[in-house]
């Protein structure tokens, strides 16, 4: 192998090591800081495509160029009618301007930190300046009936005037305002959770139980007052209904011992024949329910009844 070729050889491979190392490749989703030394040179870099730079002097820093997410930790806030509760929160945010991003918060993870900072404190000021109403919830309710007579669901519930999503774009508004020196903006924020602290949350528990169970009292109690008055109507109706049976019965009953009566009158006045058959069926009933093959009577020869009997004899 001459001289000359060696030459070419190594020639070549510097001349690729050059290129490699200040040749790179921006994505869509990254935009680039350029560093010399430690120190920013020049413009971010945010369009998409093969770029250049001065090779071993000079670093390439990449930064996401979609939205990223934060997460905040639940805080123990109190709020302005001091009502001490867990705030659980999260936030979208993104990086607008990189080379005052990479100056003032170096990578994500400080930004991240940061962010922490603002919005956990954003946070607690605005929660920390309205009732626990205005935080909780957004709009003002329209009573409902609960089921009990006179009694609505949510009659005593307070007004609103902010609610919780205007604290919400306030925190947001408020947080912008703090992150417009930092290259980053906060796009989205929201209260993801709200909690009473356990040694509260037990106090509330106890008195929620005690309002159902209250209710529930007023239930059985107007159930049992319905129930006593339904009882009392079906006893006077039974009263009545019964009466008025009884009063028939004894018109019906009436009317055929007056009818029976003017059939025998009529029977007996007919003829004396009649008298005497009258006479003798009555006595012949007298007989058949008194008597039996058993039985022995003393009659007086004066007596209707032994009069058949001797004729029968």
């Amino acid at each position: 192998m001459t001289k000359k070729l060696i030459i070419v050889i190594l020639s070549s491979i510097v001349a690729l090591i050059l290129i490699f190392e200040s040749a790179y490749i921006v994505k869509e989703t990254e935009q680039v800081v350029i560093t010399q030394f430690g120190k920013p040179v020049g413009q971010a870099i945010t369009t998409s495509g093969l770029k250049f730079k001065t090779p071993f002097i000079q670093k390439t820093n990449y930064f996401e160029k979609r939205f990223l997410a934060w997460d905040g930790d639940p805080n123990q806030i109190p709020t302005k009618d001091k009502k001490y509760i867990f705030v659980d929160t999260y936030a979208r945010w993104e990086i607008i301007d990189p080379l005052k991003f990479f100056i003032r918060l170096t990578n994500e993870r400080g930004a991240i930190s940061r962010l922490a900072d603002i919005l956990d404190g954003e946070t607690r000021d605005f929660v920390a300046g309205h009732n626990l109403e205005e935080v909780v919830r957004t709009t003002n309710r329209t009573p409902q009936s609960s089921g009990v007579i006179g009694e609505m669901i949510g009659d005593t519930l307070l007004s609103i005037e902010i609610g919780r999503e205007k604290i919400q774009q306030m925190i947001l508004e408020a947080a912008n305002k703090e992150t417009t020196d930092l290259g980053i903006q906060v796009l989205d924020f929201k209260i993801k959770r709200i909690n009473y602290v356990p040694e509260v949350q037990e106090q509330v528990y106890n008195r929620m139980i005690s309002e159902r169970t209250r209710i529930a009292e007023k239930f059985r109690s107007e159930g049992m007052g319905e129930a006593s008055v339904t009882n009392g109507q079906k006893e006077r109706d039974l009263q009545t209904i019964q009466s008025e049976a009884f009063r028939q019965s004894e018109e019906i009953m009436g009317k055929a011992d007056a009818k029976a009566a003017e059939i025998y009158a009529a029977a007996y006045n007919r003829s004396a024949m009649s008298r005497e058959l009258y006479a003798f069926l009555k006595s012949m009933e007298t007989f058949e329910k008194t008597f039996d093959e058993n039985t022995q009577v003393i009659l007086s020869t004066k007596s209707e009844l032994f009069k058949y009997l001797k004729n029968m004899k």
